[in-house]
């Protein structure tokens, strides 16, 4: 049996890019000492995952705008934010809407931002 050189250089070039990173390892760690701020922590995460809908102003549908240090700050406060980012999706109120839910890492890291007193 003679093998194709063509299929052994592309059997080759997919077996080497095949990796383990985790969906942990892709997102940067916070050093724990560090207390978290909105500035560094906080807006990247909703920049990333929330605006798209709650800009200034909302769209889509979305009640409140979350752009800036006190539209988080007040929404965690006295809306139910961090429940709805805490839901699975298929219940009501999931949030993001129609996208995929926010890693745990990042959820932790804004309840601990909250439990800190919301530094900015």
């Amino acid at each position: 049996m003679k093998i194709n050189p063509f299929f052994l250089v592309a059997l080759c070039l997919i077996i080497s890019s095949c990796t383990n990173t985790s969906e942990k390892d892709l997102i940067e760690q916070i050093n724990p000492t560090e207390p978290i701020t909105y500035s560094e922590h906080i807006k990247p995460v909703f920049d990333s995952n929330c605006i798209t809908c709650h800009s200034s102003p909302a769209i889509n549908g979305a009640g409140v705008s979350l752009t800036t240090y006190n539209n988080v700050k007040n929404s965690i406060e006295n809306t139910n934010l961090i429940d709805r980012i805490n839901w699975q999706p298929g219940q009501g109120g999931f949030m993001p809407l129609g996208g995929s839910r926010l890693p745990q890492n990042l959820i932790d890291l804004i309840m601990q931002w909250q439990s800190e007193g919301f530094v900015e």
